[in-house]
């Protein structure tokens, strides 16, 4: 009787359940206020969540509420493979920049590195600063007297290139009497500087023979080489310097400039060759080795340096050939202007400003003085004016000047 009777009450609660689903609407509908985005939304009823396997009491909902699921529309539930493909994207992009950065790490640790080596070198210099000034002190005290001797030869060097260049710009305008100095100047420094040395015959090697020195002694022999190269330099500049007192009349503007060209390819030509004897001597000598040994590496080396200075010499020689040409070839800057063409350019030189002398007009129909347009294209090859080319090369040495080239091997 007591099973019957809850028997009939678990039927009627299962009835009465069963007719609530019936008139309840379905439990995954679609909520109309999702639908308008871009998603879709489901409500689920809290009975069926009940009934869901696996759902305990603990995740029973305490509200009688609705539970709502948002699905995603078309265009978020989207393929997978355009993620797969953005994550590779992704991913190639870390590697990237993974090496980007490693590559850079490298750089500033090399840059590190260095700016560390350079620091160091900087700290040993501050600290040996005291040692290397004392060191140069110690030199200059003991050779005083030949760092004097350099200094003089030198400022005299440039002070007497300086005044020839001057001299041979100022043309006509020149004064024979600083000429003169300079000459005086030049020979009174050169024997000046013989009688000083006078016990090394410093004079012997403008002879191409040996000076008396210690042909061992590296700084002897640096020095006689020196002292010869600037002695040389004198020499020839003293030839431009007797170049220069010759009378216009008997010389003219072009022909000087050439004779400046001869003098100064022959000069260094000079100074190649003077120092030859020199070296071999000190090459070859090895006193300090065994005899056989040493005097094999002499040889070679001395002849090493031989093949060095024929290659020198082949190369100035193709230089002295081209003096040569120029030297014994007239030139001719235009073609002489007639009295029209100097009347319609204002019978005045742009150049030097005062009435044309020996007047040339060039390609472009520009005139000039003779001895103007010369000097001009002695160092440009345009025309002042108009800036035509004129000629294809620059004379060299034509104003004058000396090479400060120091040759010393």
């Amino acid at each position: 009787m007591k099973l019957r009777a809850q028997y009939d009450r678990g039927a009627y609660s299962e009835s009465r359940r069963a007719f609530k689903l019936r008139d309840s609407p379905d439990p995954m509908q679609t909520d109309p206020s999702a639908q308008g985005g871009n998603g879709l939304s489901l409500t689920l009823q809290p009975e069926l969540l009940a009934r869901m396997p696996g759902a305990g009491s603990a995740s029973r909902p305490e509200t009688d509420e609705d539970v709502r699921v948002s699905i995603g529309s078309g265009r978020g539930a989207t393929s997978r493979r355009p993620r797969a493909a953005s994550h590779s994207h992704g991913h190639t992009h870390s590697h990237e920049h993974e090496s980007d950065s490693s590559e850079s790490d490298l750089e500033s640790g090399e840059s590190s590195s260095s700016l560390s080596e350079l620091r160091y070198l900087l700290r040993w210099l501050k600290k040996s600063l005291p040692f290397i000034v004392i060191l140069c002190a110690k030199l200059v005290i003991q050779h005083a007297l030949g760092l004097a001797v350099a200094v003089g030869l030198f400022t005299t060097f440039m002070y007497v290139n300086k005044s020839i260049q001057t001299q041979v710009f100022l043309h006509d305008r020149r004064t024979k009497l600083h000429c003169v100095w300079l000459l005086l100047f030049l020979t009174s420094s050169s024997l000046l500087v013989f009688y000083t040395f006078h016990t090394q015959s410093l004079y012997r090697c403008l002879i191409f023979a040996n000076a008396t020195i210690d042909s061992q002694n590296f700084w002897e022999v640096l020095w006689s080489v020196g002292v010869t190269n600037f002695i040389l330099k004198f020499f020839f500049m003293g030839l431009k310097c007797l170049i220069l007192l010759i009378p216009s009349p008997l010389m003219t503007y072009r022909r000087r400039g050439q004779w400046y060209m001869l003098i100064e390819e022959m000069g260094q030509l000079y100074q190649v060759i003077a120092p030859v004897p020199l070296w071999f001597r000190y090459l070859v000598s090895y006193d300090e080795m065994d005899t056989s040994v040493g005097l094999t590496l002499g040889i070679l080396l001395a002849l090493v340096y031989l093949i060095m200075k024929l290659l020198a010499l082949y190369g100035l020689s193709g230089s002295l050939q081209k003096q040569l040409r120029t030297f014994f070839s007239p030139e001719v800057n235009g073609a002489p202007a007639g009295p029209a063409q100097v009347r319609e350019a204002g019978d005045i030189c742009p150049i030097c400003q005062a009435d044309f002398k020996q007047p040339r007009v060039l390609v472009c129909q520009h005139i000039f003085c003779e001895e103007c347009i010369a000097q001009w294209l002695n160092q440009e090859r345009t025309c002042p004016l108009c800036r035509t080319v004129i000629t294809d090369k620059v004379h060299k040495w034509k104003d004058g000047a000396t090479s400060a080239y120091l040759q010393i091997y």
